[in-house]
C-alpha cells in the first residue's frame, strides 16, 4: 500500500494580495498569459495589468467563454504559444482555473491560480474538469503536478455574492465524509495513492472549520467584510478541501453532484450546491453515520443556505422513474460512488436520494416551527 500526498508549491492568502500579483508571479517567469472570464476581466484588469507592468512582466490576456470545454482550452494553448508565455495565470472561478491548468501543462508553462470566488476547491488541485459548451460534465484529466502558486485575495472573495462562498462550503463539507469513506476501503485517491494521515486530518479540519465558522462567515460575507470567520472559511473552501479531496478521495457526494449536471432542470445551480445535496445522500447511504450526525449536518446546511431537498435544485417534479434512471447513472461502471467499502447498487442510490430529500424536508419543516 502506497500513501501519497500532493500540494501546490506556494499558497498565499490575505487582503489586497491581488493588487500585488506581480510580486508573486515574477519569480515564475517574465511572460504571462492571463486567463479570465469577462466579469473578472472587467473587475480586475486594471489592478492586475498595472502590477504586472510594475514588475516588468509582459502580459497577454485571454477572455474565455466561461466554460471549460476543449475548444476554449485549445484557444488558450494557441495564445500561450503565440505569446511565448512562461507563466499561465487563471483568474476567476473554477472553470477559468481549470482552463488555465490545462493550458499551462500543455505548453510547459508555470501555473498560478487566482480564485476570485471561493466556490470550490479547484485552485489547489492538479485536475481539470471538462464541460461541454452546454454545461454538461465531460470528464476530467489529472495533470502531473499542482499549481506553482495559489493566490487568494480574501477581500476580493468577500466582495463577491455570498452565494459563492456558501457554494464552496457545500463542496468543502463533502471532503471529510468522502475522505473517511474512501479511507475505509483504502481506495486510491487522485494523488495516486492511499490517504496519508496528514491528508485525512486536513479533511477533518475542513469539516470542523466549516461547522464552527460557517454560519458567522455567511452573515459577515453578506456584508462584504473579512472577519476571522470569513478568513477561515475561505481557507477551508480553497486549501483544506483541495488538499483533503485530492489526497484522500471522493465518493458518493461528488458522484451525485457531478451526475446532476446531466439533468437540464438543475444546471443553473453551482457545483458546490449540487455536491451539498450529494452529501446528504451519502449520509443517508452510509450506515456508519448515526442519525444525530445526519441531523446536525443538515441543520447546519439549512442555516447557511445550502440545498437539502430536490425542490431546491429545481427537481421537485422529477418522476420516480426519472430519479431511478438518474440513480443508476450515478453508480455506473467506474463511478466514484464505488469508493465505498460496501457495494452501491442503483436501488440503494435511489433509496439514498429519496431518504435525503425526505430528511431535508423534515428538518426544514421542524425548524420552521421554531
Amino acid at each position: 500500500m502506497i500513501r501519497v500526498m500532493v500540494f501546490p508549491r506556494r499558497y498565499v492568502q490575505g487582503i489586497g494580495v491581488l493588487a500585488d500579483i506581480g510580486t508573486y508571479l515574477a519569480p515564475l517567469g517574465n511572460r504571462v498569459l492571463v486567463i479570465w472570464g469577462q466579469t473578472s476581466s472587467n473587475l480586475f484588469s486594471e489592478a492586475v495589468l498595472t502590477s504586472l507592468k510594475a514588475h516588468n512582466l509582459a502580459a497577454t490576456t485571454f477572455v474565455f467563454s466561461g466554460e471549460s470545454d476543449r475548444t476554449q482550452i485549445q484557444l488558450g494553448i494557441d495564445m500561450a504559444g503565440q505569446a511565448g508565455a512562461t507563466v499561465v495565470a487563471g483568474i476567476g472561478g473554477g472553470k477559468a482555473i481549470d482552463v488555465a491548468k490545462a493550458v499551462a501543462w500543455k505548453t510547459n508553462a508555470k501555473l498560478a491560480t487566482v480564485p476570485t470566488i471561493a466556490s470550490n476547491d479547484a485552485p489547489t488541485s492538479s485536475a481539470t474538469v471538462y464541460y461541454t459548451e452546454n454545461h454538461v460534465m465531460d470528464g476530467w484529466e489529472v495533470w502531473p503536478g499542482n499549481p506553482d502558486l495559489v493566490l487568494v485575495d480574501t477581500q476580493v472573495i468577500a466582495n463577491a455574492p455570498v452565494r459563492w462562498l456558501v457554494s464552496g462550503m457545500g463542496d468543502g463539507l463533502s471532503t471529510w465524509f468522502e475522505a473517511e469513506a474512501a479511507y475505509k476501503g483504502r481506495r486510491t485517491a487522485i494523488s495516486g495513492g492511499v490517504s496519508t494521515l496528514t491528508a485525512y486530518t486536513l479533511a477533518r479540519l475542513c469539516y470542523d472549520t466549516l461547522i464552527t465558522y460557517g454560519i458567522d462567515a455567511t452573515r459577515d460575507a453578506a456584508k462584504h467584510v473579512v472577519t476571522p470567520a470569513v478568513d477561515r472559511v475561505i481557507e477551508a473552501n480553497t486549501l483544506l478541501s483541495g488538499l483533503g479531496f485530492e489526497s484522500s478521495g471522493v465518493c458518493t457526494a461528488h458522484a451525485v453532484g457531478n451526475g446532476l449536471t446531466m439533468l437540464p432542470a438543475c444546471r443553473e445551480y453551482s457545483h458546490g450546491e449540487k455536491v451539498a445535496f450529494g452529501t446528504v445522500a451519502q449520509l443517508c447511504l452510509d450506515e456508519d453515520i448515526a442519525p444525530p450526525e445526519r441531523v446536525k449536518v443538515v441543520d447546519w446546511m439549512i442555516d447557511v443556505g445550502l440545498p437539502v431537498t430536490l425542490d431546491q435544485l429545481n427537481l421537485g417534479g422529477i418522476s420516480e422513474i426519472e430519479l431511478m434512471n438518474a440513480a443508476a447513472s450515478f453508480v455506473g461502471p467506474g463511478s466514484i460512488a464505488h469508493n465505498h467499502v460496501f457495494p452501491v447498487t442503483p436501488f440503494e442510490m435511489y433509496s439514498a436520494l429519496v431518504a435525503a430529500n425526505e430528511l431535508g424536508h423534515a428538518r426544514q419543516a421542524l425548524r420552521a416551527k421554531h
